[in-house]
């Protein structure tokens, strides 16, 4: 095939140049995309912090919404022609990229192309972490750290679907007034509030969903209930940070964490299955709204991350690749 658009790293600068367009190897489709999500693990693959896995597209864009031009031979239940969302372990700023089948799901009904691709890295990473690894139950207590991103705007529609309590901290009102918007039952805005002493005095929490590390870590510690579930996703402050461990022997609490990119095909192929089921039925029934900050051409891919790195969004930010 001919070469194609995409966003390269040339001089530790991102702009639009020419690759081979890939070519799917047998248990992939070839996407032609028409939008691509940014998230801030982009970011980190920038400096370096994220390297793709071994076989994996350079080019950055972990989620893709478009149409399946080609098949591989051992393809199940997909053909030319149809119209996915799908996640990918990196190609997704360019105009085609390749995806393995079972990380392919349908549009849902309702929803613009645009929508669908802000959809599977952010839903898949909050579903395998907040509902698998933590196993938040109905009537729980969920607090998210960051509730006005890509990942909190979602965790909070999927949390408050499932029955569970939501607490969310915030840097503005403005996000604040936003993430209730979307259901939250409590916004703290932790540049002007103790988001321990607010947690103490409504309960404590159940689960806690913490991209922040550094100083969170032992206060969310300290406000979590007995059997508590706390799960790392990222370390904006920091992965190194002195504990006081005590409190997670006496009150039996569980510390987790994991990346979603790194692992097998097959494994996240069954993370889809469990989405399809659970999670596109709520967004077709209207129980999940796609928050969408902002939608960038391809070629403005280098602005639309540095909104990102600014901690400016609330939702996500999409590009426009067709």
């Amino acid at each position: 095939m001919p070469e194609c658009e995409a966003i390269i790293s040339e001089n530790n600068t991102l702009q639009l140049g020419k690759i081979e367009t890939p070519v799917p190897k047998d248990d992939e489709v070839l996407i032609k995309i028409h939008f691509a999500g940014i998230n801030r693990p982009d970011l980190l693959q920038l400096k370096g912090d994220y390297p793709p896995p071994k076989g994996a597209s350079p080019i950055l864009g972990l989620e893709v919404a478009g149409e399946i031009v080609a098949i591989g031979k051992d393809v199940k239940n997909l053909a030319i022609g149809d119209m996915v969302c799908a996640l990918l372990s990196g190609g997704g700023y360019a105009e085609y990229a390749t995806a393995y089948y079972g990380c392919c799901l349908p549009i849902p009904k309702s929803l613009k192309l645009e929508q669908a691709a802000a959809l599977p890295e952010t839903i898949f990473t909050v579903y395998t972490n907040v509902f698998d690894a933590c196993g938040l139950k109905p009537n729980e207590t969920l607090l998210i750290h960051g509730g006005a991103s890509g990942i909190g705007t979602a965790a909070i529609q999927m949390a408050k679907a499932w029955g569970a309590k939501v607490l969310v901290t915030v840097g503005s009102d403005e996000k604040g007034q936003y993430c209730k918007s979307l259901g939250a039952d409590i916004v703290i805005n932790y540049k002007t509030q103790d988001f321990e002493e607010i947690v103490k005095e409504n309960g404590g929490v159940d689960v806690i969903l913490d991209m922040v590390g550094g100083k969170y870590v032992q206060k969310n510690i300290n406000i979590m209930n007995e059997f508590g579930r706390l799960c790392y996703i990222a370390f904006l402050e920091g992965a190194k940070t002195e504990v006081n461990l005590m409190r997670l022997m006496l009150k039996r609490l569980v510390i987790t964490g994991s990346v979603l990119r790194s692992r097998a095909n097959q494994e996240k192929g069954e993370i889809a299955k469990k989405v399809k089921r659970d999670i596109w039925p709520m967004i077709e029934d209207g129980k999940y709204k796609v928050m969408i900050d902002e939608i960038f051409d391809l070629k403005d891919a280098s602005h639309a991350l540095e909104k990102i790195a600014a901690n400016q969004t609330m939702g996500k930010i999409v590009l426009k690749v067709l």
